[in-house]
């Protein structure tokens, strides 16, 4: 089974996570999407086993910017134990908070894009 590819906690929640001529963005409607870049995130976190069950809790008591490390938190040698499925933590510039869901493909592609 695959990544879910969306918003599991937090801010957007459910929300569907997509690749948009090279970039990264959160569908929050038919109409409107939510672009994820330098200007919109504050700080990003690869999120690994160990920290998965605290971090969920934690992002729905809205507290992941603890959790959040730095301008851009990539700690690339993480990952999730299911192959293929990333968990991310993500800061907006907004003070909204989520925990994503999405493939190495996806992943890869915010990295490139927030680096």
């Amino acid at each position: 089974m695959g990544a879910k590819n969306c918003v599991i906690a937090g801010d957007f929640e459910k929300c569907k996570v997509i690749n948009t001529a090279g970039s990264i963005a959160l569908v929050i409607n038919f109409m409107e999407n939510f672009k994820l870049n330098k200007t919109t995130v504050e700080a990003y976190e690869l999120v690994d086993e160990e920290k998965r069950t605290s971090v969920t809790s934690a992002v729905s008591r809205g507290l992941v910017g603890s959790l959040v490390l730095g301008p851009v938190g990539l700690l690339a040698g993480l990952s999730a134990k299911k192959k293929g499925i990333n968990l991310v933590a993500i800061q907006f510039k907004n003070g909204k908070k989520s925990l994503l869901e999405i493939d190495d493909s996806l992943y890869k592609t915010l990295v490139k894009t927030l680096f």
